[in-house]
């Protein structure tokens, strides 16, 4: 048996005398009192299932067409039960096969299997028998009541005031100003009220949180903050985003990026095969209401021989696209499919349909930016102005002063020359740049520098 720590010491002697029942598949037991990986094995979307994965449309297709079947060797893995998976193994298993994310804590999942194994009566977490715990829950209860007398209040001053003459506040100005500081208050009095409530966390980690509710956008945007965001931050400053492509860029939505069922981490290589098909997007944004959002994809690493320097190519530009805080899948793929089938230009939603990424031979790898563009008051763009935008030497940073959009998130991709590549631009009408091939220039030393015969 694995050592145990002494955080969940008390469970050891539990779990020895049920060693060899068949729902633990005889594996040595771990527990942990952090949830880290379970954070790590976050997927990309809980509302909608992924397409599945294809290199092409055909094999698309077929791919619909035919039911999915669990391999033989998953079968192997026995019963996985969200509740009750502690190993990092089991859940990345759980998730592969099932997909199906597991609950809370694996401290928790612990003392969940702990007490089936025991046949144990499930009691609700709110009726928890401990002295300790229920006179706390009295306590954030008197608390949470005080924070909703002080929103009634707080409500009742902002509707004062919006009766009130603006002379008497001195001005428009000053009563605007004085109303966005008494909402932003207002706002932060709501999220208090909940902030400490046990069943509100135990819901926001068991991913049942219903993100129209400012608590759980709040928690959401924490957590995005202490670790995800930092990860964007450094992927921003590391591949040279900001200057290359924008002047300045502060991410406040998560974007996760997919080809089909596989997770792109940010930066990361895709290969030529799996990046033909547009992919699927999953924004997480943490603010009320509904945004129109536009996706467009640069890659900000095109040569160009015959200057020795490098240029930008727009792949995707797609506009007026719908999201909120329970709105947060964007197929790319289906969007464009939608975008054909409609004849009037004004309803299609894709300016510039996807051109699959492609890199020449012996060329460095490319920079593939998906940025996602706010627009601005939520105001519809004239896609037909937009399919006048060029695809090669786009600029974005012009692109966006010119439509008065804003960056609110970013995610970014690789490229570069594999065993799939040459099929792809043959397949897209690239046949020219197949054979092109880069080579490292041969630099002559100076004169002084050279080994002659003599020297040698």
């Amino acid at each position: 048996m694995a050592p145990v720590k002494p955080s969940a010491r008390q469970f050891s002697a539990c779990f020895r005398c049920v060693r060899g029942d068949a729902s633990f598949n005889g594996a040595p037991r771990r527990f942990l009192s952090s949830s880290a990986a379970r954070e790590e094995l976050q997927t990309t979307s809980s509302t909608s299932p992924p397409p599945p994965p294809s290199s092409t449309p055909v094999d698309a297709a077929k791919d619909a067409a035919a039911p999915k079947e669990t391999p033989e060797y998953m079968k192997q893995w026995g019963d996985l039960d969200p509740n009750a998976v502690e190993l990092k193994r089991d859940e990345r298993r759980l998730i592969r096969r099932e997909g199906i994310q597991p609950i809370g804590s694996r401290r928790r999942r612990a003392i969940i299997a702990r007490d089936s194994a025991a046949k144990a009566e499930q009691i609700p977490f709110e009726q928890l028998p401990y002295q300790c715990f229920q006179e706390a829950r009295k306590v954030l209860l008197a608390d949470r009541e005080g924070k909703l007398k002080d929103i009634k209040t707080q409500i009742t001053r902002i509707e004062n005031l919006k009766a009130q003459d603006p002379a008497v506040s001195g001005g428009e100005a000053k009563k605007a100003t004085r109303l966005r500081s008494m909402q932003n208050h207002l706002n932060d009095l709501i999220v208090l009220a909940d902030i400490n409530d046990p069943l509100v966390k135990k819901k926001f980690e068991d991913g049942e949180g219903d993100m129209n509710k400012p608590i759980y956008r709040y928690l959401a945007d924490q957590k995005w903050r202490k670790w995800k965001r930092l990860v964007l931050e450094q992927r921003i400053e590391q591949f040279n985003l900001v200057p290359d492509l924008l002047p300045a860029l502060d991410p406040i939505a998560d974007v996760d990026l997919a080809f089909g069922r596989k997770n792109i981490p940010i930066g990361d290589f895709v290969d030529s095969a799996i990046s033909e098909n547009p992919p699927r997007l999953n924004v997480q944004t943490f603010e009320r209401g509904q945004k129109l959002v536009t996706v467009v994809v640069v890659d900000a690493d095109v040569p160009v021989p015959e200057k020795d320097s490098l240029t930008y190519r727009c792949h995707f530009i797609a506009s007026n696209i719908p999201i909120a805080p329970d709105q947060t899948s964007i197929a790319l793929s289906r969007i464009q499919q939608q975008s054909r089938k409609t004849e009037n230009v004004d309803e299609q939603q894709v300016a510039l349909s996807w051109s699959p990424p492609w890199a020449h031979k012996g060329a460095p790898y490319h920079r593939l930016a998906i940025f996602v563009l706010e627009q601005k008051d939520a105001k519809a763009l004239n896609i037909s102005e937009i399919k006048n935008e060029k695809r090669d030497g786009f600029i974005l940073r012009s692109f966006v002063d010119r439509k008065q959009l804003k960056p609110i998130g970013v995610t970014l991709f690789r490229t570069k020359w594999d065993e799939s590549m040459e099929g792809v631009m043959q397949r897209n009408g690239l046949e020219k740049e197949v054979d092109v091939q880069f080579k490292r220039k041969k630099i002559e030393p100076l004169p002084y520098k050279r080994r002659t015969e003599r020297m040698r």
